[in-house]
């Protein structure tokens, strides 16, 4: 069942009733100020961490699900409703949800008003507007009142859950005019606050939650909408609160707008006060000068818009497959750079607590959206450089507000170095910016133990060599891509971290996935020292490449397939002589991207495996058979009931790899096939299942052991959406880039016709058609730029500003 539909030309997904599978969500901004928000209203905003810096309250894991937002109540005569339907979930005549780039529009109709609310950031902008049109749609004369109503967070999420004996004494507002300040702890440590206001006169406001609400009511029905009128309670000490209220009368046919804006500013400390114990609003009423009519969020909203078309602008998708244009042109480009504001930290599914941004995760994020914006990649890979250890290990996460590295998560996971190189890579690639390897970058964090940043790589590199175990092949560490394979955690005591506890040495359990990504990673880290002209550090990393390759195919091929890893005891994990977990997906994946075993036949083996035993008809499961019971040596993977999460889930993230490996084979009706059954539209039918927003990728869908196989989790925030557009239109489609050009080697089904990709690359447009008369899956015959053959599958770099036509003939 369908619960929504595209429009393509509008690039939004138009949803059609509250009630979706799940709540169906939204990201609002795209620098510092990020908002999440639901189908009806729910989510919440935060300033850079989601952690620290908390705007407003939500309850995650709740009953029922979604609980607070940023809401709006109508109140005519006995009958008062929402706009989004919830919170007070009162029958509507019409609703719609349109769910845009970096905008959300929800309407609701009930007794002939219709409401209609645009939530969106503007660009360079800290705060959140909200344009609310009502308009009369009967022919008779309406009066009614609208509240408005945030929950604020008292700043630290974490803080704001749990300490009750202090934040129930701290809440602290100001009003004055149509503005309610949030400003907690103000008159402390900090020099931030935060406002909500509308534009144009109140008739009343209430700032403290119970007054609000009722000691024993809720947001579905409370007590000043129920009379019909704000309290104007000023919060002293516990939960603070903004609602509005104004009342208005509309004629027959009539519409009017109003503007909120929900804000965040920060005072220097010698200017944080207007007066004794009144706080400095001057960077407020700037901001709110600018929405002051409609036309103001009106223009912010245009070029909101215009940016999204620049950034959609530069890889475009045209063929004859309409799932497949709009997730490429459009919702895999979107979440990409969702992906890469947030890394993992900030979801329906990740509080924004426990997580920061993830060393791994953000290195993989950045090549899905370089081309888009080249320059914010640069500065992500030197702050994730800058938190790299001096032996060439990492922190995993760093706070964003601070950019330090998380002591709480420490480092050792053994695979996060390598991730460094492949950004570095993905971003020279795109750019042709060689100098970022001449920056100066700490170690640490610390500024004395800065090193340029080609040092940063190199440790990476050498990382691996200097950490291998009894076969010479890498040692895991805490974990390396899968942080629920614990080989070194051998843990029986409950609420114990698997990640963070290590009760062994660590220096026999290894992992066959860190050797494949080191032959293949290690590759570009050897072409980036051959450009330098370091040839002899070339030669010697490219020796340890070949002996890492032939570790690998002496201690890690089973037969049919490649092994996961080694455990703390020596024995063989993802084995045929294993009685659970024979066969992973990790190293068939990225053993044969790296190449290995291509020219045997091993290659070919070892996805004719992946085929056999992972595949079912929502992708590829990450493992098989899944564990039963629970493995003290593997750790949390075999916590997991059989076909969830990393005990056999299918984990989307891991399915573009075995994607890009069967485009390595030539095995392109193989690859569109995997790629089509995570793809979210090309799942939109099932949503009863499917459950999540079936315009985005999710973290997982339930293997085909579980009771609900087909049901997705964690949607949005994965490094499934830098993947599956890497494998779509890198290895697919074949449109890369590359140090000295532009590749153009597709690998697509037998019975595609043609196709073209409009690339912007290195300052030029390149037009590129592809033709298929003799309906291959790969290999190209000739390439014409502007009407002139040229030889090889090399488009060189033009960066003249200008438009070129290639002619692409397969064969």
């Amino acid at each position: 069942m369908k619960y929504g539909y595209f429009d393509d030309s509008q690039r939004e997904y138009v949803i059609t009733t509250p009630q979706t599978p799940y709540p169906w969500i939204n990201y609002l901004g795209s620098q510092d100020y990020f908002s999440l928000i639901s189908n009806t209203s729910g989510g919440y905003s935060f300033y850079k961490d989601a952690r620290l810096r908390r705007i407003t309250r939500y309850r995650y894991n709740n009953i029922p699900v979604d609980n607070n937002g940023r809401y709006f109540y109508i109140r005519e005569g006995d009958d008062f409703w929402s706009p989004g339907w919830k919170p007070v979930k009162r029958g509507l005549n019409e609703y719609q949800c349109r769910h845009g780039m970096g905008y959300t529009i929800i309407k609701g109709t009930r007794n002939g008003l219709a409401a209609e609310v645009l939530y969106f950031v503007p660009s360079d902008f800290n705060g959140e507007v909200q344009k609310v049109t009502l308009t009369n749609n009967t022919d008779k004369a309406k009066n009614f009142t609208l509240f408005s109503y945030v929950e604020w967070c008292l700043w630290n999420a974490q803080d704001d859950m749990t300490n009750f004996q202090r934040n129930f004494n701290t809440g602290e507002v100001e009003v004055d005019g149509s503005t309610i300040y949030h400003k907690t702890e103000y008159r402390e440590r900090r020099n931030h606050y935060a406002f909500y206001t509308v534009n144009r006169p109140v008739s009343g406001f209430d700032t403290d939650r119970e007054s609000f609400m009722g000691r024993y009511n809720g947001p579905e029905n409370p007590e000043a909408v129920l009379d019909g009128k704000s309290r104007n309670s000023v919060a002293d000490g516990w939960s603070p609160i903004a609602s509005h209220s104004i009342t208005i009368t509309l004629e027959p046919k009539e519409s009017t707008e109003l503007v909120f804006v929900l804000g965040y500013v920060e005072n220097d400390e010698e200017k944080k006060w207007e007066s004794p114990g009144v706080i400095n609003k001057e960077k407020a009423k700037e901001m709110i000068s600018l929405f002051s009519t409609s036309s103001g969020a009106d223009k912010a909203l245009s070029e909101l818009k215009k940016s999204w078309d620049d950034l959609l602008s530069r890889y475009v998708l045209d063929s004859s497959d309409e799932k497949l244009n709009r997730m490429v042109n459009i919702w895999n480009q979107y979440q990409c750079i969702i992906t890469f504001n947030m890394s993992r930290s900030a979801s329906y599914f990740e509080s924004g607590i426990g997580r920061g941004m993830g060393f791994r995760d953000s290195n993989q994020d950045i090549a899905g959206f370089v081309h888009q914006l080249p320059d914010r990649a640069r500065e992500r890979i030197l702050d994730l450089a800058a938190t790299q250890l001096e032996d060439g290990g990492a922190y995993h996460q760093y706070q964003p507000l601070t950019k330090k590295g998380n002591d709480e998560i420490g480092g050792d996971f053994n695979d996060d170095p390598l991730w460094l190189i492949y950004s570095t890579s993905a971003y020279i690639k795109e750019s042709g910016d060689w100098s970022i390897l001449e920056e100066s970058v700490p170690y640490d964090n610390n500024p004395d133990k800065a090193k340029p940043f080609l040092d940063h790589l190199k440790r990476s590199f050498h990382h691996v060599v200097e950490n291998r175990g009894p076969h010479g092949l890498p040692l895991i560490g805490r974990a390396d891509w899968n942080d629920c394979l614990n080989l070194n955690c051998f843990s029986s005591t409950p609420d114990e971290s698997f990640q963070t506890c290590t009760s062994k040495d660590g220096k026999t359990a290894e992992s066959i996935f860190i050797g494949g990504m080191f032959v293949s990673i290690g590759k570009e880290y050897v072409r980036i020292l051959e450009h330098l002209g370091k040839n002899d550090e070339a030669k010697a990393a490219n020796e340890h490449i070949e002996t890492m390759k032939d570790a690998i195919i002496k201690h890690g091929w089973d037969g049919e397939w490649f092994l996961r890893a080694y455990d703390d005891n020596g024995d063989k994990v993802g084995s045929s002589e294993n009685e659970e977990g024979k066969i992973f997906i990790e190293p068939q994946g990225y053993c044969v991207m790296a190449g290995i075993g291509v020219e045997d036949g091993m290659a070919a083996k070892a996805l004719e495996s992946t085929r056999n035993y992972l595949d079912s008809d929502h992708g590829m499961v990450l493992v098989n058979p899944p564990y039963s019971k629970y493995h003290i040596n593997l750790g949390e993977i075999s916590s997991y009931p059989p076909g969830y999460k990393e005990n056999a889930g299918i984990f989307c993230h891991n399915n573009p790899w075995v994607i890009i490996a069967e485009t390595v084979l030539g095995q392109g009706n193989f690859a569109f096939e995997h790629y089509k059954k995570i793809a979210p539209a090309y799942r939109e039918d099932i949503s009863d299942k499917h459950r999540m927003e079936p315009y985005v990728y999710s973290q997982m869908i339930a293997g085909k052991d579980a009771g609900r196989h087909g049901e997705a989790k964690n949607s949005w925030l994965t490094g499934t959406a830098a993947w599956n557009f890497i494998a779509v239109s890198h290895w697919i489609l074949g449109v890369r880039p590359d140090y000295e050009g532009l590749i153009v080697d597709p690998c697509i089904p037998q019975e595609w016709n043609d196709f073209s990709v409009k690339r912007v690359f290195r300052g030029s447009t390149y037009n590129i058609n592809v033709k298929n008369p003799d309906h291959v899956s790969k290999g190209v015959k000739t390439i014409t730029v502007n009407g002139k053959e040229i030889e090889g599958n090399i488009i060189p770099v033009y960066n003249d500003n200008a438009v070129h036509t290639v002619e692409v003939i397969m064969g």
